[in-house]
């Protein structure tokens, strides 16, 4: 069975692999198709795209965008085949980055203020020039000593209700599936699993959001448990939504996911292809 990866991170997020490198590493691991998907940004996606191969992976231009989550906190859109180019959607990028931006200080104050040694310098230099995320913050901590690893970094300071946890602004569901739209893209719902919602309050939801435009769920992911896999692909048959799927590769930053293999397990099917394609080419 050919295999894919739809979800994806590089160094032009939070990601360790430079975009060329995902498509690279993509077709060394065998893949159908891949999809970069950064946060808030398409910054990688001409390095990526330049890096296609005769042979190679079909190399799907992507964006995952943060959306403010129905009863507070965040959830996030993976946007399939975005036109970077798209006036609208780049306008719309910036307004998050600059959100992002505005942030960061916010965060090194805080963790002045709880006693530990950073700087916002530090970070941006642990970003190595692509956008500034928290995984820098936890990776400057750990370097530091602070921590022993990423994951203990998000517990202890950066995770929502952490004590250096700020709050950024965010696109509405809605504004950013307009902007996937606008720019030729098919929205995904991103890994709803982790929003930890009992299945009918996320029908709920998943329907709310399909009547903004929602296009797919991300049924296959690295942390969904096969019931949780099955729940969502009879979720999409039953709303006549389309399936994606991938590993949420960020290379060393989370370093027990594999590209296209998630923690080992996850086998996302290239035939999901077809459906995606078709909704894609449905928006004309």
């Amino acid at each position: 069975m050919k295999l894919i990866d739809l979800h994806t991170h590089s160094t032009a997020s939070d990601g360790t692999l430079p975009p060329a490198q995902v498509a690279e590493a993509a077709a060394q691991a065998g893949l159908a198709a891949v999809a970069l998907t950064d946060h808030d940004t398409t910054e990688g996606l001409a390095e990526f795209r330049a890096a296609a191969t005769p042979g190679g992976p079909e190399l799907v231009p992507g964006v995952e965008l943060s959306v403010d989550r129905p009863g507070g906190g965040s959830m996030h859109l993976v946007g399939l085949w975005v036109d970077p180019a798209e006036p609208c959607l780049a306008q719309g990028l910036e307004r998050v980055q600059t959100a992002r931006v505005e942030r960061n200080p916010k965060i090194v104050a805080r963790l002045q203020e709880l006693g530990v040694d950073i700087t916002l310098d530090e970070v941006v230099a642990a970003a190595g020039g692509g956008q500034v995320g928290r995984p820098h913050f936890a990776q400057v901590l750990v370097d530091k000593g602070v921590v022993a690893g990423p994951g203990e970094a998000f517990g202890r300071f950066l995770k929502r209700g952490a004590p250096a946890y700020m709050e950024k602004e965010r696109l509405t569901p809605g504004q950013a599936m307009e902007l996937i739209r606008g720019a030729g893209g098919v929205s995904v719902l991103a890994h709803p699993g982790l929003l930890e919602l009992h299945p009918a309050v996320l029908e709920q939801l998943v329907k709310d959001l399909k009547d903004q435009g929602l296009m797919g769920l991300e049924a296959y992911y690295s942390e969904h448990n096969p019931s949780q896999e099955r729940r969502l692909l009879d979720m999409a048959a039953r709303l006549d939504l389309v399936v994606s799927g991938g590993s949420d590769f960020h290379g060393h930053n989370k370093p027990g996911i594999r590209l296209g293999a998630g923690q080992g397990t996850l086998r996302v099917p290239a035939t999901i292809l077809t459906g995606l394609k078709q909704a894609r080419d449905a928006l004309g």
